[in-house]
């Protein structure tokens, strides 16, 4: 099981960060030991003092697809779900500097939340879905699908014409502006369409 992350998704994260605005999607893979065990606390690594939550919306690959048409995309999924890159982004623009892949920025123990998944069918749309963050009761995120540069089938379509994806599979889709650090004893809780999907604390 693999996570594809999507980056630069949303204009207005791109131009948060001043990245130059891609001519199609920015992918990068997280480990499966990425993934935050259920009902863990997320532990600020000794290695950066500047990590930045990203809320996204996620979703899970049904069955094994290569070269996937974006007409056929939406048969490869079945399930919605809410989650956080966690980002190192000291050492992420120490890496981006000397022109280094971002793994150890991204892909480090823990840095990756998924919530809970949802039936797609419970969507009306989901290239309209209205998403969310809060730190410690504030919204600090604030976006939905529709402003996706690359909608989830072209996302598919497009990853697959360079992964095989498989069962279980996790395609992280973006996020919108807004990131920010994380510090000791934040709580930050996802919502997706209104319900609340994660709940996480920091230490």
């Amino acid at each position: 099981m693999k996570l594809i992350c999507i980056g630069r998704n949303y204009a207005a994260h791109i131009e948060e960060l001043k990245n130059e605005r891609p001519d199609e999607p920015v992918v990068f893979i997280k480990p499966d030991s990425s993934i935050l065990p259920k009902e863990q606390d997320f532990y600020i690594p000794e290695f950066s003092n500047d990590i930045h939550y990203e809320v996204e919306v996620l979703v899970k690959i049904n069955k094994v697809g290569k070269h996937i048409s974006e007409q056929f995309a939406h048969k490869y999924y079945d399930e919605i779900g809410l989650g956080i890159d966690f980002t190192a982004r000291d050492l992420q623009a120490k890496l981006k500097e000397k022109g280094l892949p971002w793994e150890k920025a991204k892909g480090f123990d823990g840095s990756a939340v998924v919530g809970k998944w949802m039936p797609k069918s419970m969507y009306e749309n989901v290239d309209k879905l209205g998403f969310s963050l809060l730190k410690n009761g504030e919204k600090v995120q604030n976006g939905n699908t529709s402003l996706m540069l690359w909608k989830i089938d072209e996302l598919i379509a497009h990853v697959s014409t360079y992964f095989m994806l498989k069962k279980g599979d996790i395609l992280f889709t973006g996020t919108p502006a807004g990131v920010g650090k994380v510090s000791p004893n934040d709580y930050l809780s996802g919502r997706l369409e209104g319900e609340k999907m994660f709940e996480i604390n920091v230490r």
